[in-house]
C-alpha cells in the first residue's frame, strides 16, 4: 500500500519502520513544518492515510482525506466530543475511517478481559473498582484516551457505576468519587511509555489486571495492522472491529 503519514514525530517515524518493513510505501509526511503539503492531490497519491498528530490538527486532516477520498486510520486522541458529527459526515460522503484511543494488540485483547471482568462483578458488590493509569510526563492529556476506554468497558457492564471522574495525582485538587462514581487516578512520570491497571478491591482481598506497554513500537505497529484491515473497506470502524 501507498501511505500517507500525517503527524511525523516519534509516533509517526516509529510507524514508517513498521511499514517500509512490511512492504508498503510511504508517499506523503505532513508534520508541523510542511502543513502547505496536505492537499487533495498529494493525498491522492496515498492508498490510506495514518494520523498520529494532535488534538488541533486532526479534524482538519480527517476532513482533508474525506475530500480526498482517502480512507484515514486515527490514533490522534482529544476529538472524540465530535466522533458522531465525523461519523455523520464519513457515511454521507461514502468515506472510510476507522480510530481508536490505543492500537496496540495486547491493549485490545485487555479491553475485552476488563469488560468480561467488570460483568463478572455484578455478582460481587463487595468489591470497588478504580483505575489507575501512569504516562510519561509530555503526555498532553489526562486520562489518556486508553483510560476513558478501560472505564467505559467498566461503567457499560457494571450496574453499581454510572459515570467516571478523573484525579491527577501532584495537581493539589482533591477528587472524592461517590459510590457510583469510577475513579481514573493518573500519575505523569519521567520516561513511562504507558501503564493502565484495573483494581477490584474488598475488605478481604484485591483483585488486579494491568497492561504495561514496554515502547512505542506496539501502538506503531497496531496502526500498520489496521490500514491493512481497512483495505477494501467502507464506512466507520473502530478499533474493536479488527477484534471482533
Amino acid at each position: 500500500m501507498k501511505i500517507a503519514l500525517l503527524g511525523y514525530g516519534k509516533m509517526g517515524q516509529i510507524i514508517e519502520k513498521f511499514a517500509l518493513e512490511r512492504g508498503h510505501e510511504i508517499v506523503l509526511t505532513i508534520s508541523i513544518d510542511n502543513q502547505e503539503d496536505l492537499t487533495r492531490q498529494n493525498l491522492k497519491a496515498a492508498d490510506v492515510a495514518i494520523d498520529f498528530s494532535t488534538p488541533d490538527s486532526v479534524l482538519q486532516n480527517i476532513n482533508a482525506c474525506f475530500d480526498a477520498n482517502v480512507p484515514i486510520v486515527v490514533g490522534t486522541t482529544g476529538w472524540y466530543g465530535k466522533l458522531q458529527e465525523v461519523k455523520n459526515d464519513c457515511d454521507s460522503s461514502n468515506n472510510t475511517l476507522l480510530y481508536g484511543s490505543n492500537f496496540s494488540i495486547g491493549v485490545n485483547l485487555f479491553f475485552k478481559i476488563n469488560q468480561a471482568l467488570a460483568k463478572l462483578m455484578n455478582n460481587y458488590p463487595a468489591y470497588d473498582v478504580q483505575v489507575e493509569e501512569i504516562h510519561h510526563t509530555q503526555k498532553l492529556d489526562a486520562p489518556s484516551g486508553t483510560a476513558i476506554t478501560i472505564a467505559e468497558g467498566i461503567v457499560d457492564n457494571i450496574e453499581r457505576k454510572s459515570e467516571w471522574l478523573n484525579e491527577v495525582v501532584g495537581t493539589n485538587v482533591d477528587v472524592f468519587a461517590k459510590p457510583e462514581q469510577l475513579l481514573i487516578e493518573s500519575h505523569r512520570i519521567e520516561n513511562i511509555p504507558g501503564t493502565h491497571t484495573v483494581i477490584y478491591s474488598s475488605e478481604v482481598d484485591e483483585i488486579e489486571i494491568k497492561h504495561t506497554a514496554h515502547s512505542r513500537a506496539g501502538f506503531a505497529l497496531g496502526a500498520v495492522v489496521a490500514a491493512e484491515w481497512l483495505e477494501d473497506k467502507k464506512g466507520f470502524f473502530s478499533i474493536t472491529d479488527i477484534f471482533e
